[in-house]
C-alpha cells in the first residue's frame, strides 16, 4: 500500500507545528526548502498499518506568491500530488483565518478544515456550528485541540478514511469562484481587481461566518490583559531584560553550570585517565598517545563540555517562543530598532543569531527592504551564538567565578549593543534608504507544547553536537598537527607552525594583555570555526576543568606549555579577551554566507575586515580603561 502524502497548511499561530510534532514525535526531517532557506519539515508516521507522510508547510497569511513562504505554499500546493491538504484554523480567531481559506479553495484545493484550538475558542465564548461551516463551504470540518492525543488520533482516523471523496465545493464558494474569475477577466485595473477580489473574499467569509460561527460577548482576552504589563510602554524593555538575565541565571548558575561540571569532570579527568592508561598499557606509541589524548579529547572535549548549557540556554528560548512572548520581543524592541533605521521585524533574524549566525544571515530574506536585508546581514554576526557561548562560558568560569552568569550576559548585551550602534552607522552611510513597515500578528499566550519544545530544543542542539563530531573533530587533529609539527618534523610546541602564526597574530595585541602565540593561534583557529578557540586554548594550556571552583583546579592541572592558564590572562585581559571573541571576524561558514546572501566577495570582505578593526578597538578600550581605572 503507498505513503499517503498529507500536507499541513494554515496562518502562523494556529497550532500548526504543535500538530505536526503530535502526529510525528521524533520521526521527522528539518531541512530547506530548494533554493530557500525557510524551514521544511516533514515527518512520518504509521496508523492502521497505514504509512502516512506529514509536510509542515509554511504558516502564511495568503498565497499571493510576494514572499518566499507564500510561493512555497502555493506551489506546493499545487505542483505536488497530495491525498490530503489540511487546512488548519484557529478557532479562536476564525473570521481571519478564513481569509486564507476561501484563497486556497479559488485555487480549487480541496481542504479538510481543522477547527483547531477548540479550548481557547471556548474559553473566548465562540461557538462553531461544524456541520454549518461545512455546509457553507463544502469542505469536512474537524475540530481538534493540538496537543490532544484524542484529537490526533481523531485526525489520523480522518487521514486514513474516504473523507474526501464525497465533497465538493458548496454552491456558495462556487458562486464565489465564478465572481473571482470575471472580476479577473475584467478591463479593470490590477489594482482594482486586487481590491474587488478582496471585497469579495470578506463578503463571502461575512456571510459563513453569521451563518456558522457565533462570536458571543468576546471581550477583552487573557492575552491582552497579560500584554497591558507585559508590552507596557515603560515596563515592556526593563521585563524584557529581567526575563534575558533570568535566562542566564538558569544556563549559567541552577541548572546548565552544574551539569556542565558533571560532564567536565567525566569526559577530562575519567575519560581521559582511562584513554590514557588504556593506551599506555597497550604500548602504543606517545605521539598516538598524544594525538588521542592532547589532541582529539582535550579539542572536543572542551568543546562538549558545554553542550549543556546549549541545550538549556536553547530549551528556555524555544520555551520563551512557545509561549508567545517572543513575538511581543519584536514590538517592544521596535521603537530602539527604528532609531538605528530598521524595524521590529528587523529584530526577528537576529535573534535567530544566538543560536547560529549562518540561518540568522539567511532570514534576513524575509525582510521587506533591500536596506533592511543587507544591515541585517552584516551586523547579524555580533550576537553571541551558541559557537560563542563556550568561549564565554571558559573565560567568565576560570576568571569571574563568582559573577560568570553577569559576565556571560554583559557579553550578550555587547554584542546586541554594538549591532545596533554599527546598524545605525550603516543605515546613514552605504544604506540610505527609506526603511519598511512593520506588521506582525501577535500569538496568544499560552503555555508551550512542551513536546514541541524538548523537539525544536534537540533540533538546535544537535547542531553542535554534530560540529564537535565533524569540524571541531578535525580542527583539533589539525591543531595537535600544527602544534608538534614544523616544516622539519616533529618539534617542541614553541618552535611549531601553530606557535609561529599565534606569533604573527600576537602582535596585533601587544596593548590588549593577550599577546600571547597560544591566544593569537586560537584568535586565528576562530575563524574557521568559533568553537575550536576552546578547543584550542584545551590543547595549548590543557584546560581540564571549567567548573566554578576553575582557579583551584587551573591551578592544579598540568598544563601542556608548563603555562597556568590562570596566569596567562589577568582579570581585565581576560575580558578584552572575551570582548575581542565576541566581536570580531565571523567563522568562515558565516562568511560564505555572507557571500551568497549579500551577493558577492567585497561584502564577504568588508564583513571579515570592518568586524576584526571594530573588535580591535573595543577590546583595547576595555583592557586600558580597566588598568587606567585600577582593574588589574
Amino acid at each position: 500500500m503507498s505513503t499517503l502524502a498529507v500536507a499541513l497548511t494554515g496562518n502562523p499561530n494556529t497550532g500548526k507545528s504543535t500538530i505536526f510534532n503530535e502526529l510525528t514525535g521524533a520521526r521527522q526531517k528539518i531541512g530547506n526548502w530548494p533554493g530557500v532557506t525557510v524551514d521544511k519539515k516533514v515527518g512520518y508516521t504509521r496508523y492502521k498499518d497505514r504509512a502516512i507522510s506529514v509536510v509542515d508547510l509554511p504558516g502564511t497569511y495568503s498565497v499571493n506568491a510576494r514572499s518566499p513562504e507564500e510561493k512555497i505554499v502555493i506551489d506546493y500546493l499545487m505542483n505536488t500530488k497530495l491525498d490530503l491538504v489540511v487546512d488548519v484554523v484557529d478557532s479562536s480567531n476564525i473570521e481571519r483565518n478564513l481569509y486564507l481559506t476561501v484563497q486556497l479553495l479559488e485555487k480549487g484545493i480541496p481542504l479538510l478544515i481543522d477547527l483547531n484550538m477548540q479550548d481557547d475558542a471556548k474559553r473566548r465564548g465562540v461557538r462553531i456550528d461544524t456541520k454549518k461551516l461545512e455546509e457553507c463551504l463544502g469542505m469536512p470540518c474537524v475540530e481538534t485541540v493540538g496537543r490532544s492525543k484524542q484529537s490526533t488520533r481523531h485526525l489520523l482516523d480522518v487521514f486514513t478514511s474516504t473523507v474526501m471523496e464525497n465533497y465538493q465545493p458548496s454552491d456558495l464558494v462556487k458562486h464565489h469562484i465564478e465572481k473571482v474569475e470575471e472580476i479577473e477577466a475584467s478591463a479593470k485595473s490590477d489594482a482594482e481587481k486586487l481590491e474587488a477580489i478582496s471585497e469579495a473574499r470578506y463578503a463571502l467569509i461575512d456571510n459563513v461566518m453569521a451563518q456558522a460561527v457565533d462570536m458571543g460577548n468576546v471581550g477583552q482576552s487573557r492575552s491582552e490583559k497579560i500584554d497591558h504589563y507585559l508590552a507596557n510602554g515603560v515596563l515592556a524593555l526593563p521585563i524584557f531584560l529581567c526575563i534575558l538575565y533570568a535566562v542566564f541565571q538558569i544556563t549559567f548558575t541552577w541548572i546548565g553550570q552544574p551539569i556542565a561540571d558533571a560532564l567536565d569532570e567525566l569526559i577530562n579527568e575519567d575519560f581521559l585517565g582511562f584513554m590514557t592508561d588504556t593506551l599506555t598499557d597497550a604500548g602504543v606509541a606517545d605521539w598516538m598517545v598524544s594525538l588521542v589524548c592532547d589532541g582529539i579529547i582535550a579539542g572536543v572535549g572542551a568543546v562538549l563540555t558545554f553542550v549543556p548549557l546549549i541545550f538549556v540556554l536553547f530549551f528556555c528560548l524555544s520555551f520563551l517562543d512557545g509561549t508567545g512572548y517572543m513575538a511581543r520581543i519584536a514590538f517592544i524592541m521596535d521603537p530602539i530598532m527604528r532609531r538605528c533605521g530598521l524595524t521590529g521585524k528587523g529584530l526577528m533574524p537576529l535573534m535567530m543569531g544566538f543560536g547560529c549566525g549562518v540561518p540568522a544571515i539567511m532570514g534576513a530574506r524575509a525582510l521587506d527592504s533591500e536596506k533592511d536585508r543587507m544591515v541585517s546581514i552584516l551586523i547579524t554576526p555580533f550576537l553571541t551564538c551558541g559557537a560563542k557561548l563556550p568561549i564565554m562560558a571558559l573565560f567568565a568560569a576560570m576568571f569571574f567565578p563568582d559573577n560568570a552568569a553577569n559576565v556571560v550576559f554583559a557579553m550578550y548585551i555587547i554584542g546586541v549593543v554594538m549591532a545596533i550602534v554599527v546598524a545605525k552607522g550603516l543605515g546613514g552611510t552605504l544604506f540610505k534608504d527609506k526603511g519598511s513597515t512593520f506588521l506582525l500578528e501577535l500569538p496568544p499566550y499560552r503555555f508551550p507544547d512542551m513536546k514541541s519544545v524538548l523537539l525544536e530544543t534537540w533540533d538546535k542542539g544537535k547542531g553542535y553536537l554534530v560540529k564537535a563530531g565533524t569540524i571541531i573533530f578535525a580542527a583539533s587533529v589539525l591543531l595537535w598537527v600544527m602544534s608538534n609539527y614544523n616544516f622539519s618534523g616533529p618539534c617542541e610546541i614553541e618552535d611549531s607552525i601553530l606557535a609561529t602564526l599565534g606569533g604573527w597574530m600576537s602582535a596585533l595585541f601587544a596593548f590588549h594583555g593577550f599577546d600571547t602565540w597560544e591566544a593569537g593561534a586560537a584568535i586565528l583557529s576562530g575563524i574557521m570555526a568559533k568553537e575550536t578557540v576552546v578547543a584550542t586554548i584545551g590543547i595549548l594550556y590543557g584546560v581540564a576543568d571549567v567548573s566554578t571552583e576553575a582557579e583551584e583546579a587551573v591551578d592544579a592541572a598540568a598544563q601542556m606549555m608548563g603555562t597556568d592558564m590562570s596566569t596567562a590572562f589577568t582579570t581585565m585581559s581576560a575580558l578584552a579577551f572575551m570582548v575581542f571573541s565576541q566581536l570580531y571576524t565571523p567563522c568562515v561558514t558565516a562568511l560564505g554566507t555572507i557571500k551568497k546572501e549579500a551577493g558577492g566577495w567585497k561584502w564577504m570582505a568588508f564583513s571579515a575586515v570592518y568586524m576584526f578593526v571594530i573588535a580591535w578597538f573595543v577590546s583595547l578600550i576595555v583592557y586600558q580603561g580597566g588598568r587606567l581605572l585600577g582593574f588589574e
